[in-house]
């Protein structure tokens, strides 16, 4: 019998970014492997493209119009987010809480909860290095409220050893947390790339720090796409794709030679991973998250130069083994980030959290009779 059968599982997604992404992956490993799982949106509906990626797997949607907690960091809409969850649990009964934002973990579960931290408002703002705003009463009562999300669950969870330690280090939160990387299934290493250079991100983030990339093209003998929400403000030399569906996004990465990210801030780095996947050689910006992840796998440069970021693409450009290298080195890295590996740690973090309240639930019974 699957480790999974018969466990019921409520798991919130936000769809802006690579959390849908990773949600929509974990959440149809999980159902192959015999469990039941509800997947609730926070923020924005699903777009139909989002919607697909789920088509088949077995996976129960569930849209909300809560309101994402980065754009209510005061909290107005957390009565309300308190009514319609603790409706969803009533609904499909879960024994796991699986919760991939903070705010949800403060509320009154029935079942034990994982908490997934993705990224947060104040490590954004540290790596940004524009942190005076912070000190505002609401961004104040956002800091309060994660801490207090970190304090609530019975565990939680970051996708890098990186993040971790910064979250650590901001909120202090009294048990020790895990890292649990994230992965994606497996494919074949692709035999043929054409000359291009591709980066995903959104423009108008600047974490993303897409403007670098854009300072960089300019002079490249290859051409330079990137796709994402680019804004009004679009740099020359850059040929802007726009927001594309997940499908269409993969297959760019696979026939791309070369894959940028000159992200500032970056607690995993899904798209990262996706490229190395499709036989990408990674150009990456100089970052702790991106050391640890893919040291030895990819070119690091400094995110702040785009000159230095010019005359490495330039010469991975031109030499071919150097180029081939790197490919092949990203492909066989990205194998230590399996979808399946990935899976298998949240069950045996699952299980563990109910044997727990097994337990707990018996303690309690003996107390009550005695």
């Amino acid at each position: 019998m699957s480790r999974a059968s018969h466990m019921r599982i409520l798991m919130t997604a936000d769809t802006v970014g690579g959390v849908w992404t990773y949600s929509c992956g974990l959440a149809s490993r999980l159902v192959a492997s015999g469990a039941d799982v509800t997947l609730v949106t926070i923020g924005p509906a699903a777009r139909a493209d989002q919607r697909e990626m789920l088509r088949g797997a077995g996976v129960r949607l569930v849209d909300t119009d809560l309101n994402l907690e980065w754009q209510d960091p005061e909290g107005h809409d957390f009565a309300n987010a308190e009514r319609v969850l603790a409706r969803m649990e009533a609904r499909f009964q879960p024994d796991i809480v699986h919760l991939n934002s903070f705010r949800e973990a403060t509320l009154a579960w029935r079942a034990p909860t994982v908490l997934v931290a993705h990224s947060c408002v104040t490590s954004w703002a540290r790596a940004c290095r524009d942190t005076g705003w912070l000190g505002e009463p609401r961004w104040t009562r956002y800091t309060e409220r994660v801490t207090a999300a970190l304090n609530s669950t019975q565990a939680w969870i970051c996708p890098s050893q990186s993040f971790h330690d910064d979250i650590v280090e901001i909120y202090r939160p009294r048990s020790p947390g895990a890292v649990i990387w994230n992965g994606i299934a497996a494919g074949n290493f692709p035999s043929r790339k054409r000359e291009m250079i591709f980066a995903a991100g959104r423009l108008w983030d600047r974490a993303k720090n897409i403007a670098v990339l854009a300072a960089a093209s300019p002079g490249l003998d290859w051409p330079v796409q990137v796709a994402g929400p680019a804004g009004a403000d679009q740099a020359t030399g850059v040929t802007w794709l726009g927001q594309l569906p997940h499908n269409a996004l993969r297959g760019h990465l696979q026939h791309a030679a070369i894959f940028v990210s000159p992200a500032l801030y970056e607690p995993f780095g899904l798209s990262v991973l996706e490229a190395a996947a499709a036989g990408c050689a990674l150009v990456l910006s100089n970052i702790p998250t991106f050391r640890e992840l893919w040291s030895g796998a990819a070119m690091l440069f400094d995110p702040e130069d785009s000159r230095a970021l010019h005359r490495t693409l330039a010469d991975l450009c031109a030499h071919d083994l150097e180029r081939t290298r790197l490919q092949r080195a990203a492909y066989e890295h990205s194998l230590t980030y399996s979808l399946a590996r990935t899976t298998s740690a949240y069950l045996k973090l699952y299980e563990g959290l109910l044997a727990s309240d097994r337990t707990s639930s018996q303690a309690g019974e003996i107390e009550v009779r005695a």
